[in-house]
């Protein structure tokens, strides 16, 4: 379960990322109201890392709430905001993906 914790904090994350994303949108004019959503949904995932943290260890969350928020930020950048990939950082998330699954065997 603290596992599945750390995800959804991650998930959280990404949507903090997604309101931060759009309220930056504009270059000349911040818009204030995504922005203050943004921060919040943020400060919301700390209920969530406080369980996983009780529940594993400190480097288990870092790598399992940094490789899956680099992997959904991937997946938000290239199909809601049409960001492209280059093969090197196609190459990086396999083996983000990788980590995850030696993480998982030998944690």
């Amino acid at each position: 379960m603290p596992y599945v914790v750390a995800v959804l904090m991650s998930v959280l994350g990404v949507v903090g990322d997604y309101f931060l994303k759009l309220a930056s949108a504009d270059a000349l004019q911040v818009n204030v109201k995504l922005l203050a959503l943004g921060v919040l949904i943020y400060a919301a995932t700390a209920l969530g890392w406080f369980y996983a943290l009780a529940h594993l260890k400190l480097a288990v969350v870092g790598v399992v709430y940094s490789v899956s928020t680099v992997l959904l930020l991937t997946l938000l950048g290239a199909l809601y905001f049409r960001e492209h990939l280059s093969y090197m950082e196609i190459l990086g998330l396999i083996l983000a993906i990788l980590s995850l699954i030696l993480l998982a065997r030998f944690a």
